[in-house]
């Protein structure tokens, strides 16, 4: 008990926290005094050793970690929890849904969903709201959800189809230059027209945003009821994700002696089990301790359905994992270098994918009674380990051998994977180029892409944006409007992200 007052005294005195930030800091603190969900010892020995991990997200789950509602539903029947009628008009239907936002729950206590706006949207969006006005309404919602919902993770989605919604999102969005909220567009070969995915192209030199989904791939995974939210996390809308597991492959590769094969068939298997325990035992506790799904009114008025939910199998250090078995066989190939040791990576990652699919877990109807495999970008306490199956930040190859190294790893990965190719200015002078990667990219089988430009004000971390002015003041003075630049400031000081190899796109220079 002293120990947990001087822990809370610090905070309350902490100077460089904004009061809400202090509110949240408190409120996570205050789970750690609860009993931890029952694990066997060689679980629990694997937590304390961060083998495996929780996210640090409390001992005592009290929300889902994730969660989609159905906005259009909402929009369409209104909300009896929070008196609202349905919406009659564009500001109605804007002003409800901020209302609606700021009673989502998530493990941010933020949104991580803000709904597929351009869907949301549309019915409201008539013929006598001229696009001027249009940019105007949504100017000034986008300024209330930055200011309103300060967290990098807060995400919405767009397309797959053209709409007036999209066009004015992207203008807004350039114009200013907002780290809040991340944005993904859906982008589908048969109808998502070029000049769209170009626009958002250009608004990403501006700022940083969106990520570009390949819609025909999430289709085939969730059915088209799908949304990419918070970073790269692929999820049926009216459900979501327990929680949040993950298991470090470079500390599973440390504790194995032998062979490749026998890494494959005996240490990983165990490890995999470990993880899974820990993952079982955190939606126990949500669903039947804290009876989430019984008590919360999304799901009471039908607006998220526990049928839908899934829990998320994380895994990271994939590279430093395999270039330890390299080793181990007495050979130097490294990861995203060398043909024999990215073999080897596809071998550890599909052995993964068969473990966590042949592991049943309860209350995952939304993934078949299964775990989602997620590729787990990283978290601002991670040392000395890269994120997901990324290849380590500063040793990627060239673009080309970029992609295909990690493009096989994508199919497996069904609650997301992440790969950031970070471009220089010639890609401002070569949009349609992007534009032709993106599409290659999406025909080799990525699931997600990514790109950053390298002169511009915006750095994605592991999924989310800071702006580097933001991470200056950080450190200048220690404070920061948006709590996420802090789990940002410490992920650079980590990984040194905004040193990502650059990539040039000669096309028409």
């Amino acid at each position: 008990m002293h120990e947990f007052q001087a822990i809370a005294r610090d905070v309350v005195q902490d100077g460089t926290l904004a009061y809400d930030q202090k509110l949240r800091r408190l409120a996570a603190l205050a789970t750690e005094l609860l009993d931890y969900p029952a694990l066997s010892p060689e679980c629990r020995d694997a937590l304390d050793k961060r083998i495996i991990c929780d996210m640090f997200e409390g001992h005592a789950p009290f929300t889902a970690r994730y969660i989609l509602p159905d906005y259009q539903r909402a929009i369409r029947q209104g909300l009896h929890y929070l008196e609202l009628p349905p919406p009659q008009n564009l500001d109605d239907a804007l002003s409800f849904l901020q209302i609606m936002y700021a009673n989502v729950p998530s493990v941010t206590t933020y949104p991580v969903y803000l709904g597929d706006l351009d869907k949301v949207l549309d019915p409201f969006v008539t013929d006598d709201i001229s696009d001027e006005q249009l940019d105007a309404t949504l100017r000034r919602f986008w300024i209330a959800i930055d200011r309103m919902l300060p967290d990098a993770f807060v995400h919405l989605d767009l397309g797959p189809h053209d709409s007036r919604v999209a066009r004015s999102v992207f203008r807004v969005e350039r114009s200013l230059r907002q780290s809040v909220p991340n944005i993904s567009l859906k982008v589908d070969p048969l109808v998502t027209p070029d000049d769209l995915v170009e626009d958002a192209v250009r608004t990403v030199f501006e700022t940083g945003k969106p990520h570009f989904v390949n819609h025909p791939m999430m289709t085939a995974d969730h059915g088209e009821h799908y949304a990419a939210v918070s970073c790269y996390n692929s999820l049926k809308i009216g459900g979501g994700a327990h929680t949040l597991v993950r298991l470090n492959l470079k500390e599973v590769a440390l504790r194995h002696e032998g062979t490749a094969d026998e890494f494959l068939t005996t240490t990983l298997v165990h490890y995999v089990e470990l993880t899974a325990e820990l993952a079982e035992a955190r939606i126990r506790s949500l669903v039947e301790d804290q009876r989430f799904f019984d008590t919360h009114w999304l799901a009471l008025e039908g607006l998220i359905d526990i049928h839908a939910f899934a829990a998320m199998f994380g895994i990271f250090g994939l590279a430093e994992c395999v270039n330890t078995l390299m080793s181990h066989e007495g050979l130097d190939g490294r990861y995203g270098h060398d043909d024999t040791a990215n073999a080897l990576a596809a071998r550890v990652v599909q052995r993964v994918a068969q473990l966590v699919d042949d592991r049943p877990m309860p209350y995952c109807s939304g993934g078949d009674g299964r775990c989602y495999l997620h590729s787990q970008s990283g978290i601002d306490s991670d040392h000395d380990v890269t994120a997901g199956t990324r290849i380590p930040v500063g040793e990627e190859p060239d673009l080309l051998q970029h992609l295909l190294t990690c493009a096989p790893h994508h199919e497996y990965f069904t609650a997301g994977i992440s790969d950031i190719f970070h471009m220089d200015e010639t890609a401002v002078r070569n949009p349609q180029a992007v534009v032709d990667i993106i599409r290659g990219a999406f025909r080799q089988g990525m699931r997600d892409f990514t790109f950053n430009l390298d002169c511009n004000e915006f750095v994605r971390i592991t999924g989310y944006l800071v702006r580097k002015s933001d991470l200056a003041a950080i450190a200048t003075t220690g404070s920061a409007r948006h709590g996420s630049d802090h789990l940002a400031a410490g992920s650079e000081n980590s990984f040194h992200l905004t040193q990502r190899s650059v990539k040039r796109i000669g096309r028409g220079e």
